[in-house]
């Protein structure tokens, strides 16, 4: 083997493990933030919606930037002195007594979040060719189910005791991998030598092919955040308990194991990228449409795994679409582009959501949330089939083909 297959194996392995603790922190801290300061101290939902929504916005609006600094400065200094900043961040929700220390805190969080997504999206480019990137993805996805059900029950288990020690956990986990990514990570840089910092920011802002296609999947977005927001919120309501939230990521860790390698296996085989896009993303918002109709936890979970089921098959190809864009002379400014859609579809996603929650109790109409986000998953879908359909033939660019979205 030579030393930079060697050096990529390394990498790869690294990745993953990095991956574990990443994952694991950030969902035994998010999905609890609804359930305790929705359900258990009866905020208005529409202010933690904001709060949640201002981390994503604060995460993904500024991971161009974030990414532009990996480009010009290498990788490591990004992940390290983000993760400690989140870390900061959710050992300080874990304290949060109003509206406002919340906001702070989950602005904190996102921003530690744009400085090592970006750096570390890039590293997975960098590793990996293209033929292997979708089965990369979704081996990373089958590990995230994994990590996320295990950080969803131990904060589901430490909600029922104290918050502050769901904040701690998280804040203990982050720490730990910054010191793993300080210690262990060579110091890898992901674009061109000599690139500044602005230079790589403009490459991607001027790709308007790659900007439609981030774009538009702000509309997939909405609906996925509402994993974290609106459906468990639903599912204590029909359970009576906290708890049953954590049965919802063990139903995807499952579904992962199972589905997720043999999905991708079949659509390499058999469909294009841009054809896994769509069908799971159709899949997803028939499942949120039937939501409004789900009364009872059977249904309701009957719906979240046909949701599941539509991203395993969405998100491996999103994934690998975005990454074909990403030029040498600025791999982390793609990546970090690459989740403008995530900042404008999560704050949308998250203050609708917990808006139209509020509404929808109000009016009576508890069915209201689901059936608006099944009209924008049905729109965004509608959009990219459009956009599809105009350019049968991708297009080249750094000879790479993409996706003209």
């Amino acid at each position: 083997m030579s030393g930079a297959e060697n050096a990529r194996r390394l990498g790869k392995r690294f990745l993953m493990v990095d991956h574990v603790l990443v994952v694991g922190g950030f969902y035994l801290v998010f999905p609890g933030i609804g359930l305790h300061f929705v359900g258990q101290l009866g905020w208005a939902a529409a202010a933690v919606g904001l709060a949640l929504g201002a981390r994503q916005m604060a995460q993904q609006g500024m991971a161009l930037f974030g990414g532009s600094l990996s480009d010009r400065f290498g990788t490591k200094p990004l992940i390290v002195g983000g993760m400690l900043l989140r870390a900061a961040g959710f050992g300080l929700m874990g304290f949060a007594a109003s509206p406002a220390w919340l906001l702070l805190s989950c602005v904190m969080s996102g921003l530690g979040g744009s400085l090592f997504e970006p750096a570390r999206g890039a590293l997975a480019v960098k590793l990996t060719r293209p033929a292997e990137r979708p089965r990369f993805y979704s081996l990373l996805m089958m590990q995230e189910s994994v990590s996320a059900v295990t950080g969803a029950l131990l904060g589901t288990m430490l909600l029922g005791v104290d918050f502050r020690l769901v904040g701690l956990g998280g804040c203990a986990l982050f720490v730990l991998a910054a010191l793993a990514n300080a210690w262990l990570m060579p110091a890898y840089r992901v674009a061109t030598p000599g690139t500044s910092a602005f230079a790589a920011m403009r490459i991607p802002l001027r790709d308007k092919a790659y900007m439609r296609l981030v774009l538009t999947l702000s509309g997939y977005y909405i609906m996925t955040v509402q994993l974290m927001m609106l459906v468990p919120v639903t599912l204590t309501k029909l359970s009576g308990t906290p708890r049953t939230a954590a049965w919802m990521y063990a139903m995807d860790a499952a579904l992962a194991l199972t589905l997720l390698y043999p999905v991708a296996r079949l659509g390499e085989r058999y469909l294009t990228l841009e054809a896994r896009l769509l069908g799971g993303i159709g899949i997803m918002s028939c499942a949120v449409l039937a939501m409004a109709a789900a009364h009872s936890l059977p249904a309701m979970f009957t719906c979240i795994a046909v949701f599941y089921s539509g991203s395993l098959v969405a998100e491996p190809a999103r994934e690998s679409l975005v990454s074909r864009y990403a030029q040498p002379s600025a791999r982390a400014s793609y990546m970090g582009l690459s989740r403008i859609g995530l900042a404008v579809g999560g704050l949308s996603g998250y203050t609708a959501g917990g808006w139209l929650l509020d509404l929808g109790r109000g009016l009576g109409m508890p069915a209201l949330p689901w059936l608006m986000l099944g009209a924008i998953g049905m729109l965004t879908l509608a959009v990219l089939a459009h956009g599809m359909a105009e350019k049968k033939e991708p297009a080249i660019s750094s000879g790479l083909n993409t996706l003209v979205g």
